[in-house]
């Protein structure tokens, strides 16, 4: 069936009602999760086909916190959609006020190529959760995860509620000027713009997960041997193909030859002192991207690394030295394992300058001053981030995951991932026993005015 055919299916299914039973709701995701562990060995193949991600990193980076995730929202969800009574001001007595969350209806969810079981299934649970129904578009960079994905849904679920659209034919790339209630994109800034461009035309609300250079501040007290541990570990994590790695050191001038010191030797005993043999290191996703950034590499001083092998997409985590604002590394997201050091003298002009730059998606802070916590924190607007480690907030679904300003709108994981994919809906129910003429014409005279002031001081 065509695009508009599809939609028009789940609009029907969505209409029937069948979707907003809480019980139907955690009786899907028990469904999911239960299919999920069946197809674990056929996923991790997968996303080893597709991005070499060893049994490890793909069932911690991928399956692993999709379960976790289908734990806590299977226990909660009940809590989370029950009305909530919230307070009611003594202008509106006698009444109760309560919120509902109302599912939008048909969501479409599009994923990113770097984390195709993750980033496609993780907003799912929040549409399932939340009543809807959804249209999955997979990457077609990731054929293997996309095709299994695909059949391990069709399997547990319908199309009229579930529906999966594979490739990158003309089918999939027009699905979002259809009429969707609303649109959740993870992927790159510049298709996000085109995404909100088109979804503008139909009303339809977007949440964008999106990226850009996630700093990372090491001042002159941290702990640096634990500092250079924690963020080669968290730019080598999928070959740094993440859109929270860290994309930059920015270092303190008086510690950043120790620093790199210290980088240097954490990358062999973490990766091996033979990377591009070590069979847990991901490959690059594709030729274009190997080739860009192979080419960034040569821009730079390699200190560290450097070396790739074209056959198999590996690139060795490269760490570079004396770069400068200006210098091409520093122009996009790296989206790889590449590794710039800058420096900085002054705090403060430090931090103007990253005021002025694009909000990241992430920034890390390695230091042991509790003054440089608080300023960092206060000073700088960003998506979420660590504070002496990488990576670690996104785990957390406890906390909301999302961007800010070019990194993206919106959130999900946990709770914020039902109330993203839900409306909420307030409403006041009046007695009617009482009717206090207050509100109500005639308005002349000085005694209405008097208690009108009175209530709303």
């Amino acid at each position: 069936m065509n695009n508009r055919e599809l939609v028009n299916r789940q609009q029907e299914h969505f209409s029937s009602g069948r979707t907003l039973p809480v019980s139907a709701r955690v009786n899907s995701l028990k469904r999911l999760r239960q299919v999920i562990l069946q197809y674990e060995d056929q996923i991790l193949q997968a996303l080893y086909d597709d991005l070499g991600k060893g049994e490890f990193e793909g069932y911690a980076t991928e399956i692993g916190v999709t379960l976790h995730e289908l734990s806590q929202m299977i226990r909660k969800l009940p809590r989370y959609a029950k009305p909530k009574r919230v307070r009611t001001p003594l202008t509106h007595f006698p009444s109760v006020s309560r919120l509902y969350r109302d599912p939008y209806g048909v969501v479409l969810i599009v994923a990113p190529w770097n984390y195709p079981f993750q980033l496609l299934l993780m907003p799912l649970i929040g549409a399932i959760a939340g009543g809807n129904c959804a249209v999955l578009k997979t990457s077609a960079s990731a054929p293997a995860t996309s095709a299994v994905t695909k059949e391990m849904l069709l399997s547990i679920f319908p199309e009229e509620y579930i529906a999966v659209v594979e490739g990158n034919e003309e089918r999939s790339r027009e699905l979002p000027d259809e009429n969707f209630d609303l649109i959740f994109f993870t992927g790159s800034v510049n298709v996000g713009r085109e995404i909100m461009e088109r979804a503008a035309k139909n009303l339809t609300p977007v949440v964008l997960e999106l990226g850009g250079k996630s700093p990372c501040i090491v001042d002159e007290t941290a702990d640096l041997a634990l500092a250079a541990k924690r963020i080669i570990w968290g730019k080598s994590i999928n070959a740094g193909q993440t859109c929270v790695a860290p994309d930059y050191v920015l270092a303190h001038s008086s510690i950043k030859d120790r620093l790199i010191g210290e980088l240097k030797q954490a990358v062999p005993s973490l990766l091996g002192e033979d990377m591009l043999n070590n069979e847990e290191l991901p490959r690059i996703v594709n030729e274009h991207h190997f080739k860009r950034l192979t080419k960034l590499i040569e821009t730079g001083q390699v200190v560290y690394g450097g070396k790739g092998k074209s056959e198999e997409r590996k690139i060795e985590l490269t760490i570079l030295d004396n770069v400068t604002w200006d210098c091409p590394v520093m122009q996009e997201e790296l989206f790889g394992p590449i590794l710039p050091v800058l420096t900085y003298d002054d705090r403060e002009e430090m931090l103007q300058l990253l005021t002025r730059r694009e909000k990241p998606l992430a920034l890390y802070l390695f230091t042991q001053s509790r003054d440089m916590e608080r300023l960092v924190t206060a000073t700088l607007s960003y998506g979420g981030g660590c504070i002496n480690d990488t990576i670690m907030h996104v785990a957390n679904i406890h906390l909301p995951f999302g961007g800010v300003g070019s990194s993206g709108m919106g959130s999900y994981h946990g709770k914020r991932s039902f109330e993203t994919f839900t409306h909420a809906k307030g409403v006041v129910k009046r007695a009617r026993r009482i009717d206090i003429p207050l509100r109500y014409p005639p308005y002349a005279g000085k005694s209405k005015m008097r208690l009108l002031r009175m209530f709303l001081k």
